[in-house]
């Protein structure tokens, strides 16, 4: 069996063929974009498939949360909404058990919010799709949503397995306007499945206490298990991976994002040697929001703020701050979820940082391994098609481990408990 596993990022789009052992074949295809007109993005999708070749199944991986309002006769009507979208207002619900029926959060980056918006603006929607339907239109003729896509939209029960009624009332959507909900393939092609759940599986994290740390554009902690359902706990989503697994964790609007914003403001940085500066040395607090803050608090308004400059601040001080900033919302994320005992790095902008991944395991005060697998997201693609074909994928490698450093504890204990003071001071004012 040839498979081809095509992920669609949030700034690239790559397809990788691969064997029946789960093993990619060399001479992936890759295109940059930056465009969100979605038939423009479908056509990429399909230039990197033409370099490939053909495969006895197209396996999808796309970024989750995507949003895509298409007229009487599927054409779309707007840009792709992507995570990034956060101007908009989410309905009037209660956030607690709006949280536990769907998993999601009242936060602009979630469908709810996005509708509002489209029909606020008078947008005449026939189907709301995200891009991976989309493009299985496209590439198959027929839409479909797969449990994966569907469960991180935030109009989806992912226990009961069906569009959450309530929110679906709230935001003045029938479910006849959304596509179906099945991972059955459509004339050889899978469903796009969500991109965080595939970097999991296919970095070889699938089990509670197995937990992938991702920067890629953004960041995320997460773990992926099986259960006949679950809990939606404070300050973490709740997703899936198909029907048995579910998906839960954090995200960090800023991560690689973050890393290149710094190099484009700051003049002549270098951020190689970072980990070696004594840690949190340099007497900032950075609050790393950017994008807004997601996991735990889940506030869209939130900005960034760097306090503590002097003249004598240097841009490596900045960088420091930043990149331990992250850390530390990550620590606050992995102490949400509890019971991890082993963490993989992952995602091209953590993967090529040793610093920031030796900064990472300090602050979380455990090893790091650090993944083998370059696209964990097109990988974990290639392993779900495998599985429900009936062959079992051997486990993901990792190429080395990245020990903590007992010295660096104390400074980052300190610095994260400033942060925090930061957060609630920013927040009361």
């Amino acid at each position: 069996m040839r498979l081809v596993a095509l992920d669609v990022g949030s700034s690239s789009v790559r397809a990788v063929a691969f064997d029946d052992r789960g093993e990619a074949e060399p001479g992936e295809a890759q295109l940059q974009y930056t465009s969100l007109d979605a038939d423009e993005l479908v056509s990429r999708c399909r230039a990197v498939l033409a370099q490939v070749g053909e495969g006895d199944i197209v396996a999808v991986s796309c970024f989750w949360h995507s949003l895509l309002a298409l007229d009487d006769h599927d054409r779309p009507l707007t840009p792709v909404l992507t995570w990034r979208y956060v101007d908009a207002e989410p309905p009037a619900l209660d956030p607690v058990a709006y949280h536990q029926r769907t998993g999601s959060f009242l936060h602009p980056s979630f469908w709810p919010a996005k509708v509002l918006a489209l029909r606020r603006e008078g947008v005449r929607t026939a189907r709301y799709v995200s891009f991976g339907d989309y493009l299985l239109l496209r590439l198959a003729g027929e839409l479909r949503m797969s449990i994966s896509t569907a469960s991180g939209t935030g109009l989806y029960d992912p226990n009961a397995l069906a569009w959450d009624g309530e929110t679906l009332a709230a935001v003045g959507v029938d479910a006849e306007q959304l596509p179906p909900v099945s991972d059955e393939p459509v004339a050889g092609v899978l469903p796009a499945l969500g991109d965080g759940a595939c970097s999991n599986v296919g970095a070889g994290c699938a089990d509670r206490g197995r937990a992938a740390v991702m920067v890629g554009t953004s960041g995320a902690l997460r773990v992926v298990y099986e259960a006949a359902s679950a809990e939606a706990r404070p300050g973490l989503f709740l997703y899936r991976v198909d029907a048995q697994r579910f998906c839960e964790g954090g995200a960090l609007s800023d991560g690689g994002n973050l890393h290149a914003w710094l190099e484009r403001t700051l003049r002549d940085l270098d951020t190689t040697g970072l980990a070696a500066r004594p840690p949190a040395g340099h007497g900032l607090v950075f609050l790393p929001f950017l994008g807004g803050e997601r996991s735990l608090g889940w506030d869209a308004s939130r900005r960034g703020l760097v306090a503590g400059l002097t003249f004598d601040t240097t841009p490596a001080d900045i960088a420091q701050a930043a990149l331990e900033g992250v850390c530390y919302r990550f620590a606050d994320v992995l102490d949400a979820l509890g019971g991890v005992d082993t963490l993989v790095a992952t995602g091209g902008a953590l993967l090529a940082s040793r610093d920031w991944v030796q900064i990472l395991a300090d602050v979380l005060e455990r090893p790091v391994e650090i993944s083998a697998v370059a696209e964990a997201s097109a990988r974990g693609a290639a392993v779900v098609a495998l599985e429900r074909a009936g062959i079992i994928v051997p486990g993901a490698a990792t190429i080395s481990v990245v020990e903590p450093r007992a010295e660096t504890f104390d400074a980052h204990r300190r610095a994260r408990e400033e942060q925090r003071a930061m957060m609630r001071t920013e927040q009361a004012t």
